[in-house]
């Protein structure tokens, strides 16, 4: 199979082949899964024993996809006087309603077989190529449905398949005779849904419900969506259609947690993070904030209720730590892996109080600000103690579970993310650049909060005294005088690790940057070394370890690049700002608008397309926001008071981009910007794909 088609809905999805089967291998994560199991590696169709070939493929919703199929193996002409069309619909498992068509003058007798199983694999075993299973499967046929399923000792999963037509059920599938009269059509209806209870003695690892919906009721909720949004006119249809693509894509990652069943929050990507993550649905929920300020919420509330309370090495959970990842599947059930939940990020607990503020400015919602103060305290408390390992005041991470907790807990979290310039790994603990933004972010943030809703002068001083002199500190050790950038962290000794890299641009959007400072990074930023026309790398080209095909050490992230534009517009570098846009926004157009997690980071003159990323997430839930925080950007859109501040800037063949009905504490108001190609007669005329900026 070379291709795969997906459908998600939350945090459940299924991947397929082209025809609509699934055939799982133990290391691809083709299949039905849920909540981090796969509920079907098996699901084959054939006709009279022969399996299908595909004509078309019609992508019909995020939830819902068409197959039109023949039978057997097709030469250039299609012989076949039968058609088969399989829908796949997500509710709470699989729907597939399955149509059979007979365009010949003669009746016709078919076997129509589906092949069914179930490995009930945890997605690590997927990711990790590991099928080993210490559990017990079983299967049987109880009132007319097939029961797959898979037990060990407290932990049980099971897939029911039911179907409507008349069929013979047995332990590996579902047959159907069917004879299909001249020009007539034949219809069944199979479902797999999940039985996923509690595990006994598990009483944390507690499946969040769902609110049962068909495909219609989906449909709706879609519109709905879209429809609240704010209405995006522009003169670049590409830019319309990525945005378009962009608020489907959250509401296709949305799901709700526990506590709040008719609220949602994002998962974090398909396939492998359909899952609560505290990083990626909090970066997710700054970038959609003027378009669905409601996943801010939801996401602050259930983060502060999970909010770290005890010191457990295993999950690296500590009192007021925000936590990193949430999951449900058997190797969590049993303490194989640390997820219920996992602590082991050192950025989401700051991330938390920029959120907390970002959504207040936008919102005036002081009853939430209010609601989760003693969480807010206690996260500051964090960044302050434990946080601290070194003792320089300074934000640094290592590993206590050493078994299989992250090594990295920043962002780039991959095993070779953080290096010297010559490619050396660093020891730890490794205080990387941002996380000092992010402190200081936060402290200023959480000072306006306690002096403006909490009442208290005083914590509200002492905050913007600690923010002061970690600021002042900051750019004096993280300075690398011989080259005029900061350093991607601190070794465990405090040597400065001097590897150039896209870290320097989430200093901007933070604000630690001195302002004598910021001009060189700024120059770094937008030199070929790091911006490569598509967007800003993440590992600067000359360095040890760069590479354009590397996850985080030469790559093209485009949410990496939307804080990397809001912090060159923080410091007055509106025309940088739109540069870095009109790449990723350029890029979105070859991807039918859905940015993906990454992309090669080759300089576009050696291209005249973004390379993909052979195993980058799409969709990817912080991506698809990416476009959203590039348009706030762009506008020069800020929350001040019971205002709206709007200052365009906008890339120089871009003649307009109007933003209606921003929703925010002032109610709705609309946006306008006005760009260079409106005013000024263009020199050359740009292929319709492009975005170009000056």
């Amino acid at each position: 199979m070379d291709e795969h088609v997906g459908i998600l809905d939350g945090t459940t999805f299924l991947v397929c082949d082209e025809s609509g089967d699934i055939l799982a291998t133990p290391d691809q994560p083709v299949g039905l899964f849920a909540h981090d199991t796969r509920l079907l590696s098996k699901w084959v169709l054939t006709v009279d024993g022969q399996r299908l070939s595909t004509l078309s493929v019609d992508d019909i919703h995020y939830f819902e996809n068409k197959f039109y199929l023949v039978p057997g193996h097709q030469d250039v002409y299609v012989n076949s006087t039968l058609s088969v069309v399989r829908r796949h619909t997500l509710t709470t498992g699989l729907q597939e309603d399955l149509t059979v068509i007979n365009h010949g003058g003669q009746p016709v007798d078919v076997t129509i077989r589906v092949d069914v199983d179930a490995d009930f694999a945890d997605l690590f075993q997927v990711k990790d190529a590991a099928p080993e299973r210490k559990g017990h499967h079983y299967r049987r046929i109880d009132d007319g449905r097939l029961i797959l399923g898979y037990e060990r000792e407290r932990f049980r999963r099971e897939t029911i398949v039911s179907v409507t037509a008349p069929a013979t059920l047995d332990e590996d599938g579902v047959t159907f005779e069917a004879r299909i009269d001249p020009h007539h059509t034949w219809h069944a209806r199979l479902t797999a849904l999940p039985d996923l209870p509690v595990p006994r003695g598990l009483d944390g690892l507690v499946i969040p419900r769902r609110v049962v919906r068909n495909a219609r009721q989906k449909e709706h909720r879609l519109l709905e969506w879209l429809d609240q949004a704010p209405r995006l006119e522009s003169d670049w249809a590409p830019l319309s259609e990525t945005y378009r693509q962009s608020l489907i894509d959250l509401a296709a990652l949305r799901f709700s947690p526990f506590l709040a069943e008719d609220k949602s929050v994002p998962a974090a990507g398909l396939p492998w993070f359909m899952s609560l993550f505290g990083r990626d649905s909090i970066f997710t929920s700054l970038q959609a904030l003027p378009f669905a300020p409601e996943l801010a919420a939801t996401t602050l509330r259930v983060l502060a209720f999970r909010q770290g309370s005890r010191v457990d090495d295993f999950r690296e959970e500590e009192p007021g730590r925000i936590l990193h990842e949430m999951r449900y599947g058997e190797l969590t059930a049993f303490d194989e892996t640390p997820h219920s939940p996992y602590f082991g990020s050192a950025d989401a607990t700051p991330l938390f109080l920029v959120l907390l503020d970002e959504y207040e400015r936008w919102t005036g919602d002081a009853e939430l600000v209010r609601s989760v103060e003693q969480e807010a305290r206690a996260a500051i408390d964090w960044i302050n103690d434990y946080a601290d390992l070194t003792g320089s005041g300074y934000i640094s991470y290592e590993r206590r579970n050493t078994r299989n907790g992250l090594e990295n807990q920043c962002w780039k979290d991959s095993w070779d993310g953080i290096c010297y310039r010559d490619g050396r790994l660093p020891g730890f603990p490794r205080a990387t650049c941002e996380l000092q933004g992010y402190a200081y972010d936060a402290k200023i943030r959480t000072a306006r909060l306690a002096r403006e809703l909490w009442g208290d002068p005083a914590y509200a001083d002492r905050l913007e005294r600690e923010a002061a002199d970690l600021k002042r500190r900051f750019n004096r050790d993280f300075w690398v005088a011989d080259g005029e950038y900061m350093a991607l962290a601190l070794d465990g000794d405090g040597r400065q690790v001097d590897a150039l890299s896209s870290n320097i641009g989430h200093l901007l959007w933070s604000g630690i940057v001195e302002e004598p400072k910021a001009e060189a990074l700024v120059r770094h930023l937008m030199s070929p070394a790091l911006f490569s026309g598509w967007g800003v790398r993440t590992l600067a080209e000359g360095q040890g370890r760069f590479n354009p095909i590397g996850y985080h050490v030469g790559t093209i992230w485009p949410f990496d690049n939307s804080f990397i534009a809001w912090g060159l517009r923080r410091y007055g570098y509106a025309d940088e700002a739109a540069r870095i846009a009109a790449g990723i926004l350029d890029a979105a157009a070859f991807y039918q608008g859905r940015l993906p997690e990454a992309f090669a980071g080759y300089s576009r003159s050696q291209t005249k397309y973004p390379v993909s990323y052979p195993t980058a997430c799409s969709p990817q839930a912080w991506s698809a926001g990416a476009t959203l925080l590039l348009l706030r950007t762009m506008l020069g859109l800020r929350p001040l008071g019971e205002d709206l501040v709007i200052r365009p800037a906008l890339p120089a063949n871009l003649a307009y981009v109007a933003l209606l009905d921003i929703p925010g504490r002032w109610g709705r108001l609309d946006a306008y910007g006005r760009g260079p190609a409106a005013t000024e007669a263009r020199r050359y005329q740009p292929a319709p794909h492009q975005i170009s900026a000056p």
